[in-house]
């Protein structure tokens, strides 16, 4: 009898969760895990943080040891997959190889949104999502230089720490009026603001980069004010965008990021998707949502793991996310999109730890807790069981 073969393209955190929930839940066949880097899958949150501070090395962030692969009979290619034929039920490698499949998992997460303007592709003008591009921003990443950060989301900020931590000179520039403008309250912007301040970071809000100039290398950041902004390196921290078009010219539904059932289905049922590069329906929330969450990028694939396996498994757990800023540790429980209301424990115009609570029509939706992990913990599990609060017993209930 021919053995079955599950594809997984992709050796991302989802990518390495699936191939290890397949073994768990009694994948007897094939399983070929297809990566576009040399290393084997490691953990990328660290790489803007103690990796790029040079606090450990990449075999430190390998999500699984070299010998799990081999134990588990997993093969690894440092290959990319060019093109899937459905109806032939193979991938194409860029070598030319075809790999046919039983089962197929898209885990190719996300890549970096480039700036296009004038400048941009000089050298010393760096994006920060693998290992490669933080090796590259090493080189550059000398005491006393000059670094200027375009973007003040949680990525620009941690690379800002980061860069502070091996003595450099950091600007950071946003296009808005403040930091964290998209993703948190204006308390929160305010007080990772006045820390990064504290810690000798040059913030600019409502700064908007026009182009950078250079002799071959960037030598500055010209605002669309006219104003340049002196740089030895530039890190572009603009977001990311999901990398959809393999599963798109394969005729797979896209909805800003491929679209998957609560079971991690696509339009084809016999392929799978988790991480980055995925879309579904939050039922918690009400609508389609596209996650930029390790812990749900993990989920993800332990459900599709199970469905390629032919059981019945769910993605019901909450989002949540972190972030590691010098001595802060923000964790983040839920989606506060559409909140009109928050209420804060402890003082952030003062404090090294706060939590901020968003709520909307009384409920509780999300919460931002800098160095508090019981008010975390006390989020989540009040945030699934949708229960009401009041002002009071919100501020108390975390710290009690």
């Amino acid at each position: 009898m021919t053995l079955r073969r599950a594809v997984i393209v992709g050796a991302s955190h989802a990518g390495a969760q699936l191939v290890a929930s397949l073994r768990q839940e009694g994948w007897d066949g094939e399983i070929v895990l297809v990566g576009n880097e040399s290393a084997l899958p490691y953990q990328r949150p660290p790489l803007s943080k103690a990796y790029l501070a040079d606090k450990c090395g990449l075999a430190e962030l390998a999500i699984r040891s070299p010998e799990f692969y081999t134990k588990q009979q997993i093969q690894v290619l440092d290959a990319t997959v060019v093109a899937i034929d459905r109806p032939a039920r193979h991938v194409v490698l860029n070598n030319g190889e075809v790999l046919p499949y039983d089962k197929l998992a898209l885990c190719t997460g996300a890549r970096p949104r480039r700036l296009c303007i004038p400048g941009a592709d000089l050298a010393g003008v760096c994006y920060l999502r693998t290992a490669a591009d933080v090796a590259m921003i090493r080189e550059g990443a000398r005491a006393g230089r000059r670094a200027v950060i375009v973007g003040g989301g949680y990525i620009g900020l941690e690379t800002a720490a980061s860069l502070r931590a091996l003595g450099l000179e950091v600007t950071v520039l946003e296009a808005t009026e403040r930091v964290l403008q998209r993703v948190t309250a204006p308390e929160v912007s305010a007080f990772f603001d006045r820390v990064h301040r504290e810690e000798g970071v040059n913030i600019r809000t409502d700064a908007l980069v026009d182009a950078m100039s250079g002799d071959g290398r960037v030598r500055e950041v010209i605002l669309a004010s006219g104003e340049s902004i002196p740089a030895d390196l530039v890190i572009v921290g603009i977001g990311v965008e999901p990398n959809t078009d393999l599963a798109a010219a394969a005729g797979l539904a896209i909805d800003n990021g491929v679209v998957i059932d609560d079971q991690a289905r696509t339009s084809d049922p016999d392929i799978l998707a988790a991480g980055d590069c995925t879309s579904h329906h939050m039922a918690r929330y009400g609508r389609r949502i596209r996650l930029e969450s390790v812990p749900s990028a993990g989920e993800q694939a332990k459900v599709a793991a199970a469905t390629m396996c032919g059981k019945s498994k769910k993605i019901l757990a909450l989002p949540w996310f972190w972030s590691d800023q010098y001595d802060l540790k923000l964790q983040i429980a839920g989606l506060n999109t559409g909140y009109d209301e928050v209420v804060l424990s402890g003082d952030p115009t003062a404090d090294r730890d706060f939590t901020c609570y968003y709520l909307r029509a009384g409920e509780l939706i999300a919460a931002d807790c800098i160095n508090r992990p019981r008010d975390f913990m006390f989020s989540k599990r009040a945030i699934m069981a949708q229960v009401p609060f009041d002002r009071t017993e919100l501020m108390l209930a975390g710290s009690a």
